[in-house]
């Protein structure tokens, strides 16, 4: 990883030496002079980030066993911004939702929460296919919007945020949960009304009392399958939380948990005036924000797979 460290930071030293060539112009001073600010908040973190690489506490021989690498459960919840966040969160959910069609997994909705229209507060999908896991799992952490909300009169860019999570579905032989544990609760599951709600209880929360975790799964007819679902999101959940507490053993200083479904870390910024996305883990950014926000993930998803193996390497 600390060559190709270098060659991003140096990529970004190329990229504010041709902007300082435009700093003389009137026009564009104000441009080039935040341009080359981020460049450098983007340097700092990638150096920084050279003390912390991205890279598994575990081998890949063990980490694999205990999982299914071809599925992976996603959560995506809207943070700081109010409404523009829950907005951003949507976007998210179709940018996931089109990659996956593209690569032709299956995804399959377990629990929505909605806010105004278009908003989402939360949504946990399981998505299925080939690497669907070990492709999606470097998408957790923070994932911040710089834009021009819709309503927004005076043309002000606004800064808003959502978290992802990303969980492996872990067998059921790794995570072993003792009924007596868990609380189990039905209730009707909502919906936009008519023939949508359910005038039975067929969702389902389970209360895991020994580690407090909370899951609900609302969105299959049968009540049987919507627990079944919850008890693989539930094992999911307490594997991250174990996974999450050795990492802590093995090194409290590091910023970048690959696969533990982070949500503290700002990993990537999607920045609408400039067209352009950048991930701040590898320092790379990508001027095609409306195709990738369309599904067009491909390209950022290979950039960090090829950091993940060359610190592996």
């Amino acid at each position: 990883m600390e060559d190709y460290l270098k060659n991003q930071i140096q990529d970004i030293d190329n990229r504010i030496e041709e902007l300082q060539e435009l700093i003389e112009d009137p026009q564009m001073v104000e441009l080039v002079r935040a341009e080359i600010a981020d460049l450098e908040k983007q340097k700092q973190e990638l150096t920084d980030s050279s003390a912390t690489p991205m890279t598994e506490s575990e081998s890949s021989e063990e980490f694999d066993e205990s999982i299914n690498a071809n599925a992976a459960i996603m959560e995506i919840r809207s943070a700081a911004g109010g409404d523009e966040a829950g907005l951003f969160a949507g976007d998210l959910l179709r940018m996931y939702l089109r990659y996956s069609e593209s690569k032709g997994w299956k995804a399959e909705e377990l629990d929505r929460s909605e806010g105004g229209l278009g908003q989402i507060k939360q949504i946990v999908l399981k998505i299925r296919g080939k690497d669907a896991f070990k492709l999606l799992q470097y998408e957790a952490g923070v994932h911040r919007v710089q834009r021009v909300p819709k309503t927004e009169s005076s043309g002000r860019i606004h800064t808003s945020t959502a978290t992802v999570a990303v969980l492996p579905e872990v067998k059921e032989s790794e995570v072993y949960i003792n009924p007596a544990d868990i609380s189990f609760e039905s209730f009707r599951s909502g919906g936009a009304g008519g023939q949508n709600v359910n005038k039975v209880s067929t969702a389902v929360r389970l209360i895991h009392k020994p580690t407090g975790i909370i899951v609900t799964c609302q969105t299959e007819r049968s009540q049987l399958q919507n627990r079944e679902n919850a008890m693989n999101l539930l094992r999911a959940r307490i594997w991250e939380a174990e996974r999450k507490e050795k990492f802590a053993e093995v090194d409290d200083a590091r910023s970048l948990m690959v696969g533990a479904g982070d949500r503290s870390e700002k990993i990537r910024t999607y920045n609408f005036p400039q067209n352009r996305i950048t991930d701040h883990r590898i320092g790379k950014s990508w001027y095609n924000l409306e195709q990738i926000m369309e599904g067009s993930l491909g390209p950022v998803v290979e950039a960090l797979q090829e950091a993940a193996n060359s610190d592996n390497g």
